[in-house]
């Protein structure tokens, strides 16, 4: 596995490369985003790993230019900062992952190896069925095309709203805690603030529940969320 490592502090990038070697991954080290764009630009990666503040392109806008090129390769981001705006704002900007410093060796090991698991292509039988679809009122989830409609207008949802609502479609008319949605959503189950998930419930609200459709996500207070099709009776 080739893992391109983005990092301008010499002491974290060499005791990050080190470890990384030593689990048998083949690592490329840039000091710089002007470095990583031009490396992700010529080679392939099966994981990159971003320092959020980098000289010349900074982590945010790499991870953007990342995914504008195409390029689907899972993304963690290093990071001081650890309020939930820059958070929020690393996984807006294509980020699958989000780990601040300091941190441990372990779990930094582990998340890689979840994001791993998560990107590797999964070998099924054939469907015979021409679609595979989720749906709940008049939503419906494509999860062959990863598309998204509700009645029949094409919703446009980033990557982590549209496993945020296939988690949602999976299990509707179930409460499920935040601690949950973190783990089946953003893939791991570690000590990430649980505030994203109410992020993203608002991101997924303002798309699916608008205008005079009946309200379809529901707070249950103190336990979580539920998709549910019933009309709202108070406000969420």
């Amino acid at each position: 596995m080739r893992i391109l490592l983005v990092e301008d502090e010499p002491d974290v990038a060499s005791f990050i490369r080190r470890a990384l070697e030593e689990d048998d991954y083949e690592v490329t080290v840039a000091m710089d985003g002007n470095m990583a764009w031009e490396y992700l630009k010529s080679y392939h990666y099966d994981l990159c790993i971003f320092d959020l503040m980098l000289p010349g392109i900074n982590g945010i806008e790499l991870s953007k230019r990342t995914r504008e090129r195409g390029i689907s390769t899972p993304i963690m981001m290093l990071t001081a900062l650890s309020a939930t705006d820059n958070i929020v704002m690393g996984l807006d900007s294509g980020a699958d992952d989000y780990l601040t410093k300091p941190f441990k060796l372990a779990e930094l090991q582990a998340r890689i190896r979840t994001l791993l698991r998560r990107h590797q292509p999964v070998l099924q039988a054939p469907v015979k069925t021409a679609k595979n679809t989720l749906s709940i009122a008049d939503i419906v989830l494509n999860t062959d095309e990863k598309s998204v409609t509700r009645n029949d207008v094409p919703v446009e949802l980033t990557a982590t709203e549209y496993r945020l609502l296939e988690f949602l479609l999976k299990n509707q008319r179930k409460v499920l805690s935040r601690m949950e949605l973190l783990e089946h959503v953003w893939g791991y189950d570690f000590n990430l603030n649980t505030k994203v998930v109410d992020v993203y419930i608002n991101y997924l609200r303002k798309k699916i529940d608008r205008g005079d459709a009946p309200k379809l996500i529901h707070t249950v207070v103190g336990m979580g969320y539920i998709l549910k099709e019933v009309y709202n009776e108070g406000p969420d």
